[in-house]
């Protein structure tokens, strides 16, 4: 007999939590946030994982869930997360969800402490006593308790259990649920990475941190995969896999905010003990970044260019945030860095010097070229805007020679190519500003294609950082606390 409930089925954003500066929770945002999502999505989850449910008093866990619930109104279902580690407050938050009217709880694993299989189970036992639909959610990676098929097919048994949540990620894990319980409860995949794979197979839909932003992408992915347009899911997965990778690898909470603000929503940041800049890596924001502009999430916006005070100007247009700046006052000189991977020994690190040909930059550029420096042979790779390669690290060997002089440089070509092409570097300006770019490339680099990609990917933020004006003195101050050396951890 089923009882997979109709409305368990589509795309459920696993909503963040958004907090104000004095770090309460922000009504606004949140609400601002659900408006957002809600015209693409089947439901949605308040205090989730990404929703820093662990970081939350009660209260404010609380007032989230009425906070969703008013906003929703009734037009999709409220599905409230309501684990605690023990088993008494589990009980307690989830009696008083089902009270304030959510569709469902979604409760995770005991956490902190590894109960066994048993144990797990009379947890589930005793909140399918309070009669609320329950969300069985299988996260192994945060409670620490991965189910087991077996574990799993006895927990789908108790009457009032609905579906499951498994963002274990674990394949082999998912097809023996779909094997037992398919049919019997709802199977959502929590795990962004396997949506389609998931969807193909079985799962009735997925509970997503990146809902939170793409939440257009991950429908039409859905209905894709459901009417049998397995090529169109694959492709716009293949669009958008960077991001969610490292959505589900380097810390969704402060990711997913980031990512957000980079629209313009006004979410904040994470609690701690996340921190900007530390397990949502620098490199890994303009990574997302990239991705957002590719899908056009991020729109061009218009620039201006002022050669100096009072002197030239020249405007053009690109994709880039709406807290970005709308025009660099003087390009006498300017300071960018950039930095990117993986792996280790292909790592990319640029620092650059933009500046006007009349200026600091140029007659450093022709001072530079002027002096010998064996082992640090100089290069212009590039001629509009006239570009100046220093290597880093001493030339040794043919094989750094090539790194450095081919791959590296050709991916530095590759970025003012396209920086070139979108507007970021105007026509206007080219023939007026020069560039040296310090490229570092590490004397064991073998990878020759992670040297080119990762140097395109390091020029292209160093350029951006440059005429932006990052980072900030605020953002620099935001992240003291997280800065590390990239080749040495020395807090």
């Amino acid at each position: 007999m089923s009882k997979k409930p109709d409305w368990f089925k589509g795309i459920f954003p696993a909503l963040v939590t958004p907090f104000t500066k004095d770090d309460r929770v922000d009504e606004a945002a949140y609400r601002e946030l659900i408006r957002y999502v809600l015209p693409h999505v089947n439901g949605i989850v308040p205090c989730g994982t990404t929703g820093e449910f662990v970081y939350m008093l009660e209260d404010e866990r609380k007032r989230a869930i009425e906070i969703a619930l008013d906003e929703v109104n009734g037009r999709v279902p409220v599905v409230a997360g309501t684990a605690y580690p023990s088993t008494r407050e589990t009980v307690k938050m989830t009696a008083w969800a089902r009270d304030a009217g959510v569709t469902a709880a979604l409760v995770a694993a005991p956490y902190y402490l590894k109960p066994s299989f048993n144990e797990v189970y009379d947890h589930y036992d005793a909140l399918n006593k309070l009669g609320v639909p329950l969300i069985l959610y299988n996260i192994p990676q945060c409670a620490g308790t991965h189910y087991q098929w077996w574990t799993t097919e006895g927990m789908a048994y108790l009457e009032n259990v609905v579906g499951i949540k498994d963002s274990s990620g674990d394949m082999p894990y998912l097809m023996a649920v779909f094997e037992k319980v398919r049919g019997k409860i709802g199977i959502f995949t929590g795990h962004d990475e396997i949506v389609p794979a998931a969807l193909a197979m079985g799962a009735d839909g997925a509970i997503l941190a990146s809902a939170n932003v793409i939440p257009d992408v991950w429908q039409t992915i859905y209905k894709a995969v459901l009417s049998g347009d397995l090529a169109t899911a694959q492709t716009l997965m293949a669009r958008i896999q960077r991001f969610v990778r490292i959505l589900a690898r380097q810390g969704p909470t402060q990711a997913v905010k980031e990512a957000l603000q980079l629209l313009g929503l006004p979410i904040g940041d994470s609690r701690h003990p996340m921190m900007k800049g530390d397990a949502f890596r620098r490199e890994d924001y303009e990574e997302v970044r990239g991705v957002l502009e590719e899908l056009g999430k991020i729109p061009p916006r218009p620039m201006t260019y002022h050669l100096y005070p009072g002197g030239p100007t020249a405007t053009s247009q690109f994709p880039k945030p709406p807290a970005a700046p709308s025009e660099v006052r003087d390009m006498t000189l300017l300071v960018g860095e950039g930095f990117a991977g993986p792996p280790f020994s292909e790592l990319a690190h640029i620092d650059l010097l933009i500046g006007r040909k009349d200026g600091p930059v140029g007659k450093a550029i022709e001072r530079a070229l002027a002096e010998p420096r064996p082992g640090h042979e100089l290069r212009i790779i590039f001629d509009r805007p006239k570009t100046l390669l220093v290597p880093t690290v001493t030339v040794r060997t043919k094989r750094q020679a090539e790194n450095v002089y081919e791959h590296a440089a050709g991916g530095v070509v590759m970025a003012l190519e396209a920086l070139v092409k979108d507007g970021t570097l105007p026509p206007a300006l080219l023939d007026d500003i020069v560039l040296i770019a310090n490229v570092f490339v590490h004397p064991g680099a073998s990878n020759r294609w992670r040297v080119r990609i990762n140097n395109f990917k390091a020029m292209k933020a160093a350029v951006r950082k440059a005429l932006e004006g990052r980072p900030t003195f605020e953002e620099l101050v935001a992240e003291k606390h997280s800065a590390r050396h990239p080749f040495r951890y020395a807090p």
